[in-house]
């Protein structure tokens, strides 16, 4: 029997390696586990991604592009006249009171370039690219990478002491990073 035309198969396995690590963990990834998960031979899994760093690294690619795409549709829709901080202290809220167990996945993957070196650039581009984007909103990059790093810190308090999110504490503390009260127009661009 000849082999079946399944131009699908590698995305099923990234789609499946995503679903692996959002319900056992990193540790949990396995090519088998996966196999299982995307309805494919195993040899499919190892064919498309010879090793499991491989396959992380094809899941966290996929997973900094869906989260990017929402960050830039978002930041492409901010109200100009709106004060940035209470903007983006609202977007953030929504994002960290939403789908509580992607934003544990997205972490979880973030995180595994602490242990796994080639995921490293990925991270780093990851949030390289949201501080670019955000730029559109706030004065200089530096300040975008404090924001960056002010979204994260958040995030993770909220994941990780089950913190309830403060829209205007959070609004306050963005503002004060931005270089004002938050009532100042997002620079020109």
């Amino acid at each position: 029997m000849g082999r079946r035309y399944d131009p699908e198969r590698r995305q099923r396995i990234i789609d499946a390696a995503a679903a692996v690590v959002r319900e056992r963990g990193i540790a949990g990834l396995g090519h088998r586990a996966v196999a299982a998960a995307a309805d494919v031979p195993l040899g499919s899994t190892t064919y498309h991604f010879a090793t499991l760093d491989d396959l992380l690294t094809a899941a966290l690619r996929q997973i900094n592009a869906e989260w990017l795409a929402e960050v830039r549709q978002w930041v492409e829709g901010v109200d100009p006249a709106a004060p940035p901080a209470d903007e983006l202290a609202r977007w953030l809220g929504e994002q960290i009171t939403g789908d509580r167990a992607r934003m544990e996945l997205e972490y979880e993957l973030y995180f595994a370039a602490l242990r796994h070196e080639g995921l490293r650039p990925l991270a780093a581009e990851c949030l390289d690219e949201m501080a670019r984007m955000l730029t559109r909103l706030v004065p200089d990059e530096a300040t975008a990478r404090a924001v960056v790093a002010l979204i994260d810190g958040l995030t993770l308090q909220v994941l990780l002491a089950d913190r309830p999110y403060d829209r205007e504490s959070t609004s306050a503390s963005l503002a004060r990073i931005m270089g004002g009260d938050g009532d100042e127009a997002p620079p020109a661009r």
